[in-house]
């Protein structure tokens, strides 16, 4: 299982006044004016589900939509329900203040209702965007990458082969886990592990990980080449890999060259 622990941290933002003419109240426009690749899309006001369920794109996108009617919410879930999108997009009653997501977890937030902006922010990933509606008009505010917090760029986090961080942001008390991703089980600890290398930059997690049955390392492998968002563990996208080390090398054992060449 993969686990990320994140601190509450106070991070930059920049702001722009979008005039409603420049781009339509669709979920198409609002995805390409936030220059939305892939994650979490949480939906303030979401009234009847119409808008959350068409901002839903793919398979690496997952939709959140709050609202303070419970009538409401329960229409919007019986239309995601008939187009077959249940669990893709979830809804839930909203008591129009505290937002029920850890901080630094939502990629864009999308607000037709009124609520603090600081909360927004507060939930809002770095290089998240969130769009909110005020009359006739939109305000766009972007979450800047802290300077505090640092990347992992290469297996032994650079090419120094010196396996430490300079990020000044993950620190005790760890506050909350940010989020686990699945499979829960990994194969048979005695051969190779199933994760054998793991890289974070731009807010993305790259990892190489064997999804191959559980039931015996005997059986074959299927390695993958995965991307989650690190802030929320979406997944992005996978690729397979068709050539990697032997599974059968004992005792958690993996390939060399990651040490060079990740």
């Amino acid at each position: 299982m993969i686990r990320l622990i994140y601190p509450v941290a106070a991070l930059a933002i920049s702001l722009t006044t979008i005039s409603s003419n420049l781009f339509a109240d669709t979920a198409s426009d609002l995805l390409s004016e936030a220059e939305f690749s892939g994650g979490i899309i949480l939906h303030i006001g979401s009234g009847d589900g119409s808008l959350s369920n068409a901002l839903l794109q793919g398979e690496n996108s997952l939709v959140y939509g709050l609202e303070k009617s419970g009538d409401k919410v329960e229409l919007a879930r019986e239309a995601a329900y008939e187009q077959g999108i249940s669990g893709k997009v979830t809804y839930s009653e909203w008591n129009g203040e505290h937002l029920p997501f850890a901080q630094n977890f939502i990629n864009l937030i999308v607000s037709e209702a009124e609520v603090d902006e600081g909360e927004i922010m507060r939930v809002l990933a770095p290089y998240g965007t969130a769009l909110i509606k005020n009359g006739d008009s939109w305000k766009k505010l972007t979450k800047e990458y802290p300077s505090t917090m640092d990347h992992w760029p290469q297996y032994f986090y650079s090419p120094t082969g010196n396996a430490v961080s300079k990020d000044k942001m993950v620190k005790p008390p760890l506050y909350h886990l940010q989020w686990t991703g699945s499979p829960r089980w990994s194969r048979h600890h005695d051969v190779m592990s199933s994760f054998s290398a793991c890289v974070s930059a731009g807010g993305r997690l790259f990892y190489v990980f064997d999804e191959g049955s559980t039931f015996s390392p005997m059986l074959p492998t299927k390695w993958k080449l995965i991307c989650r968002d690190a802030f929320n563990g979406t997944v992005l996208w996978k690729t397979d890999i068709s050539k990697w080390f032997p599974n059968m090398h004992k005792l958690k054992s993996g390939p060399g060259v990651n040490r060079r060449h990740w």
